[in-house]
């Protein structure tokens, strides 16, 4: 059963939330990050890349960055920009999107939940992208961006939640993409101890967003086990950051596809080649020219929208290239299987250099400008839903790479957890 337990956070001071507050540290590029930092020294993003307080000459993983994140965390709790929770406790924590609320409980979650298969993953990690959040991790003592995780509805607990959100939050703020954040503290014994028990009633949990964050903390976790063999079961490294919401408080968007290379091929070839394997109707218009973009999205599963040479076209999946399988039906599988890979020579799109996933928070729009300064075609996709992440977690398989786009993005900055060994201390 789940092991998912209050901890005592670090959190921002009142009436610092909203500055120290950042979106996740893997959403930019180098460059995006030192320019977002620009004019807010408050933000976590200075923590989360600290190599933007660096010459542009120092390498992204040296030394001195891990080093720099330490000093920057610890001098802000030392300066009194955090506060350290007297307790243990839970936090609910709520992201409101264009008057859609999505509500879950931060927690500390069991890293042998993790290696048990108790938390259940859905897509590969690569050792090179672990590796940065595994010294950053290490050498800052703190796990600083909430892993994503996800559960199937359970009443009890949304009716505590729901009880809770009653009251004022310790924090309700709007951060300056226009998404809500408000956070509440629960501490009071009773209800701890009930929440607690909920989620002990739970057999498996998934992994919704941070398969790398996770893996990272994994590792670290099993590495001070190794160093440290005597250390109690109880230290915080065991434990994980983490945000828990029911299956029906997530949208899941979608994430598309644009090619950028054709191999030589031509577009009146690749028009041929789908309308073997789809339905083809050809629509007018285009979202860059006022167009609504739900002319083009897809309605449903087994339909996509291909974007080629100025022009929009609805494909719906022939029955044939179609799965009952709990990948192979996925609709990214369908298009890979059917399109990427025979038509294109895709055989490992995680890897292929011709091919680049936009985000659907982006829209559709951006798949016209891709195509239009030189890529070759763009494919939108109807959104995996929840109940295929849990199906495919639940057989044990991986998705293909970009298949779910969660959004709002939780912030990091808000709560930490502190993983110092209390043997050290």
């Amino acid at each position: 059963m789940a092991d998912i337990r209050p901890f005592c956070a670090l959190r921002p001071k009142k009436g610092m939330e909203a500055k120290i507050a950042a979106l996740p540290y893997d959403v930019y590029t180098r460059a995006e990050a030192k320019e977002a930092v620009q004019g807010h020294p408050d933000s976590f993003l200075n923590i989360d890349r600290a190599e933007t307080g660096l010459d542009d000459s120092v390498d992204t993983y040296a030394d001195e960055v891990y080093a720099r994140a330490k000093t920057l965390l610890w001098d802000m709790v030392k300066e009194g920009k955090f506060i350290r929770e007297d307790r243990p406790c839970y936090y609910i924590y709520q992201l409101e999107m264009n008057g859609r609320k999505q509500t879950g409980i931060a927690a500390a979650s069991s890293v042998d939940d993790y290696l048990n298969n108790v938390i259940k993953k859905h897509e590969n990690t690569r050792a090179d992208k672990e590796v940065d959040r595994i010294r950053h991790v290490d050498t800052t003592n703190a796990q600083t961006g909430p892993i994503f995780l996800a559960f199937r509805r359970h009443e009890k607990l949304s009716a505590i939640v729901n009880d809770r959100l009653k009251e004022t939050p310790v924090y309700d703020f709007c951060a300056d993409d226009g998404i809500y954040h408000r956070m509440w503290v629960v501490s009071d014994a009773d209800t701890v101890d009930a929440i607690r028990s909920c989620f002990s009633e739970m057999d498996r949990i998934y992994i919704a967003d941070g398969h790398h964050r996770c893996a990272s903390a994994a590792k670290v976790a099993v590495k001070r086990r190794e160093e440290f063999p005597g250390d109690d079961k109880n230290e915080e490294y065991n434990f994980f950051l983490s945000v828990l919401f029911p299956e029906d408080e997530l949208k899941i968007m979608d994430y598309n596809r644009v090619l950028l290379d054709a191999g030589g091929k031509s577009e009146k070839e690749l028009l041929e080649f789908v309308s073997g394997l789809f339905s083809v109707e050809k629509l007018s218009g285009k979202v860059s020219e006022g167009c609504a973009e739900e002319m083009f999205r897809p309605a449903k599963k087994g339909e996509m929208s291909m974007y080629l040479a100025g022009t929009w076209y609805r494909l719906n999946a022939h029955p044939e290239i179609c799965s009952d399988d709990a990948v192979d039906g996925l609709d990214v599988s369908v298009l890979q299987n059917a399109v990427l890979e025979p038509f294109f020579g895709i055989t490992d799109p995680k890897t292929d250099q011709r091919i680049k996933f936009v985000g659907g928070i982006r829209g559709l729009k951006e798949l016209e400008k891709e195509v239009d300064r030189g890529g070759v075609c763009a494919f939108a996709m109807y959104p995996t839903s929840i109940t295929e992440l849990f199906d495919v977690a639940d057989a044990g398989r991986l998705m293909p790479p970009k298949s779910t786009w969660f959004e709002p993005k939780l912030r990091s900055g808000l709560l930490l957890h502190d993983i110092t060994r209390k043997a050290s201390n």
